[in-house]
């Protein structure tokens, strides 16, 4: 790989632990501490003033009012919609169901890259996205099997958890072209402004009335809150557009893959669970499947095979 995918790869690494460990932080401070339209409307917030503080010490960049539109369409699939479902989803069902839901990520981006960029789907492909999938799967089954638990699991926390995943999954790939274009901060500066003007009207109050404003938090809590911030929001969606610009919007979406597999090694660390030997396995399936991908050919990759097929057969 060239130095630029392997940059894509650690972006979307990244943000992946970030997103892993997002899960169980976000729990904990919906346990009483804010509302789920509280914090969604939070990180908007949050995200807006950061990155268009940070767009002052950077290049600035003209948007096209095309892809203006465009950005209005990916702040409310990727940012508004996205978050908004995963975290009333996350509310109402368990992690375990939200974690297998999540694995239908790679799957819908492949086919919706084939219909809107017509990213050819491969064996290859295909095979990498199932055994990455056995890999998530394989922690989810441990967890539900061995001390997890479905309470408070309900239908329509696992559609909120569905609708999550489809709209992050579209904006994943109509968000690609632009990604070319633009630079990460130019992008998401107007993504979470446009994503928290949507929000304004349905959530400022419960912002305002959120527990963890009253003076009344603990250590813990207004830390959980700085890395849903800065950690999950900020830095998360400021890495997501460097990587799409440097590799296929279906191996971005494979890393998804990785979250269950954070969040099994954080509750190592903190004493919550052992190291069993499915970790491992699922770890090496997951980088196994991310590999398969990776080395599938894209539609660039079929176009210059038929460009150098068309010339050959010229020369003959």
């Amino acid at each position: 790989m060239t130095k630029e995918k392997w940059q894509g790869h650690a972006a979307i690494f990244v943000t992946n632990i970030l997103f892993g460990l997002n899960i169980s932080v976000s729990k904990t401070l919906l346990s009483g501490w804010i509302s789920p339209a509280g914090l969604t409307f939070a990180r908007m917030a949050f995200g807006a003033v950061a990155f268009w503080a940070l767009s002052c010490f950077v290049k600035r960049e003209r948007v096209n009012g095309r892809d203006m539109f465009t950005l209005f369409i990916c702040a409310l699939l990727g940012i508004a919609v996205n978050q908004t479902f995963f975290i009333f989803g996350l509310e109402r069902t368990s992690p375990i169901d939200a974690g297998l839901i999540a694995t239908l990520n790679p799957m819908l981006v492949m086919l919706i890259a084939a219909m809107i960029l017509k990213e050819p789907i491969t064996w290859k492909k295909a095979g990498g996205v199932l055994v990455g999938a056995c890999g998530a799967l394989l922690i989810i089954w441990q967890s539900a099997t061995h001390g997890g638990t479905e309470e408070g699991a309900s239908l329509a926390g696992n559609l909120f958890c569905l609708l999550s995943v489809v709209a992050y999954c579209v904006y994943l790939v109509i968000s690609r072209p632009i990604a070319q274009r633009y630079s990460s901060v130019t992008l998401m500066k107007w993504m979470f402004l446009f994503a928290t003007v949507m929000l304004f009207p349905f959530s400022l109050g419960d912002l305002g009335n959120a527990p963890i404003f009253s003076g009344q938090a603990t250590r813990e809590a207004l830390f959980s809150l700085f890395y849903v911030l800065a950690g999950a929001t900020f830095l998360a969606y400021l890495f997501i557009p460097i990587a799409l610009k440097r590799i296929r919007p279906t191996t971005i979406s494979m890393y998804n893959y990785l979250q269950p597999i954070v969040a099994g090694i954080a509750a190592i660390i903190v004493g919550q669970s052992v190291l069993t030997w499915d970790k491992p396995v699922a770890t090496i399936l997951i980088f196994a499947g991310v590999y398969f991908v990776t080395q599938s050919k894209s539609r660039a990759d079929v176009e210059r095979a038929l460009r150098e097929s068309a010339k050959s057969e010229g020369k003959r």
